[in-house]
C-alpha cells in the first residue's frame, strides 16, 4: 500500500477540488493518504511567487476557471465572500485535531466545504463558533487552535513541505515524487500503476537547459 502525503491549505480552491476528486481518480488502487495542512503564503514567499491573486487578471481567470471546474465535475464550489483571506484561524482549528500534523479527511473535509461552500464569509466569528463546535469531538487533549503547540505544527508542516520541494497546493508526495495540482491526478495514478514513462521520463524532463542569463 503506498502512502500519499497531501499537503492542503483551506484558502486554495483547487486544494478543495482535488480533496473531492481523489477518491475517484485513484479507484481501484491500494493507498492511504495523510492530509497535512500548510501556510501556502510562506510556501509561496520562499519562491518569490505573488500567486494568482497577486496579478489582477489571473485572479480574476482562477476565480472563473474553479468556479467552472466546479459545475463541470459536479462539485459544489461558490466563491467564499472575501478571497483571499487570513488562513491561520482555519488551519489551526485543523491542527488542533492532531498530535502530529495530520489531520484526517472528516477533519480537512469539514474545515475546506467551510470555505468552498455556499459562498458565505469564512472568516464570520459565528461561522468560526459552529466550526469549532463541529470539530470539538475531534480535537486532541491539550491542543488548543491558539496555542504553542498548534502554532509550531503549523510551522513544522510548512517547514517540512518546503524542504521536500512544495512550493504550492495542492501537493501530493509519495515515494521520492512530487505531484502538483488537481491536473496532476492522473499523472499521480500513473506512479501507483507503475506506469514506465518514470523509469526515464521524470528525470530528463527536468534537464532542458534554461535559456535565460545566457
Amino acid at each position: 500500500m503506498k502512502r500519499i502525503t497531501f499537503y492542503l491549505d483551506f484558502i486554495s480552491p483547487y486544494a478543495w477540488l482535488a480533496f473531492e476528486r481523489l477518491p475517484e481518480a485513484l479507484e481501484g488502487l491500494s493507498y492511504s493518504v495523510e492530509y497535512r495542512p500548510v501556510l501556502l503564503g510562506a510556501l509561496l514567499q520562499q519562491s518569490g511567487n505573488p500567486g494568482p491573486v497577486g496579478i489582477p487578471p489571473k485572479r480574476d481567470w482562477t476565480y472563473r476557471h474553479v468556479s467552472w471546474l466546479g459545475h463541470s465535475l459536479g462539485i459544489p464550489l461558490q466563491m467564499p465572500a472575501r478571497h483571499p483571506f487570513n488562513p491561520l484561524p482555519l488551519l489551526r482549528q485543523a491542527l488542533a485535531c492532531s498530535a502530529d500534523g495530520s489531520v484526517n479527511r472528516f477533519v480537512a473535509g469539514t474545515l475546506l466545504r467551510h470555505v468552498w461552500v455556499g459562498g458565505h464569509d469564512a472568516l464570520d466569528s459565528a461561522r468560526l463558533d459552529a466550526l469549532a463546535e463541529a470539530l470539538a469531538p475531534q480535537l486532541k487533549p491539550e491542543m488548543e487552535p491558539q496555542g504553542p503547540a498548534v502554532k509550531a505544527l503549523l510551522r513544522s508542516n510548512t517547514d517540512a513541505a518546503a524542504a521536500h520541494g512544495v512550493f504550492g497546493v495542492p501537493a501530493f508526495g509519495v515515494d521520492d515524487k512530487l505531484f502538483w495540482g488537481l491536473d496532476s491526478l492522473p499523472m499521480l495514478r500513473a506512479w501507483l500503476e507503475g506506469d514506465a514513462w518514470f523509469g526515464s521520463g521524470w528525470g530528463a524532463s527536468a534537464q532542458v537547459p534554461s535559456g535565460l542569463g545566457a
